[in-house]
């Protein structure tokens, strides 16, 4: 009795270890951007996607990854359905916070692409504190 408790506590501490590393990974996690797009896009859809992943870019280098996803292609189901995305969306996420500058990038793209940009640092930046 007394070595299936050690076992025991011990399967317990490993448990626990894991999920702390598991949890401060999400916390501490990288810097993610995903455009989610439909198969049929408009020229705006196309500048949203492409201003951000080049302002990125610009910005980050390498540090921030960007990603393209059609939500009409069933490999991408498991991303969208984590992430809750349902339309056309542009979203920042760092762990567990997401922010989402759609509205931003639908704005600015096209007309005022340095404004565009100046947010999506202020966003970024924030999270890379």
């Amino acid at each position: 009795m007394f070595g299936f408790l050690i076992v025991l506590v011990n399967c317990f501490s490993v448990h626990a270890q894991t999920a702390q590393k598991e949890s401060a990974g999400s916390v501490s996690g990288k810097v993610e951007a995903y455009y989610f797009h439909m198969t049929v896009r408009c020229v705006t859809c196309k500048t949203v996607e492409a201003e951000a992943k080049k302002d990125l870019e610009v910005l980050y280098g390498g540090k921030v990854k960007f990603q393209a996803i059609n939500l009409e292609d069933e490999k991408n189901k498991t991303l969208v359905e984590k992430l809750k995305i349902s339309s056309q969306t542009l979203l920042i996420v760092k762990g567990d916070s997401k922010i989402n500058i759609t509205n931003e990038g639908f704005l600015y793209a096209v007309n005022n692409p340095e404004k565009f940009k100046s947010i999506i640092k202020t966003k970024v930046d924030g999270l890379l504190k």
